[in-house]
């Protein structure tokens, strides 16, 4: 079976802990991020050399950059790239605040085109690699209280789209 490196962003719970956590258990190496470093801490203690426990807010560009060069040089090479981090924002159109829709949308959209942004020149260097972006069935069809969620996810789900068909041009998937 053939061992792949994994970049996990928001591996402290939920879809991206349970992948980290398979992953590691077949054998594969993981950099497992998430806000707080001491949400994934523990994995190491778990699993040793095959994970890389890294702190990492996707709101922020410079630490994106940072942090997946980190993991690429760590490993030698990142074969699956797993944007995972997001969260959801309740309310109806008029009670949320522009500032709240904005802070969604920098987390749950900027964040997975900023991971994108900096794991992609590593890919192509490599000439391999995998994106994957969680979106969910919400980003199909739009829900009352949790629209700008359902936005946000909406456009994690096009741009996914417009990069698959881009990606086969540059031998990632």
């Amino acid at each position: 079976m053939d061992k792949k490196v994994w970049f996990i962003t928001g591996a402290s719970r939920g879809l991206g802990r349970i992948w980290a956590e398979a992953a590691l258990t077949r054998g594969d190496k993981v950099a497992a991020t998430a806000r707080k470093l001491e949400d994934v801490a523990d994995l190491k203690e778990r699993f040793g050399d095959l994970v890389l426990p890294m702190a990492l807010d996707v709101t922020d560009a410079e630490q994106v950059r940072q942090v997946v060069q980190r993991a690429h040089a760590h490993f030698g090479k990142l074969d699956v790239v797993l944007n995972n981090a997001g969260y959801t924002l309740v309310g109806m159109v008029e009670e949320a605040s522009e500032a709240d829709v904005r802070a969604l949308f920098d987390a749950n959209y900027f964040g997975y085109l900023r991971v994108i942004q900096a794991a992609l020149p590593l890919l192509r260097k490599q000439g391999s690699g995998h994106l994957l972006s969680v979106s969910s069935s919400l980003g199909i069809e739009a829900r009352p209280l949790i629209g700008f969620y359902c936005s946000s996810k909406w456009a994690v789900e096009d741009s996914t789209k417009a990069w698959r068909k881009r990606s086969r041009t540059l031998g990632l998937r």
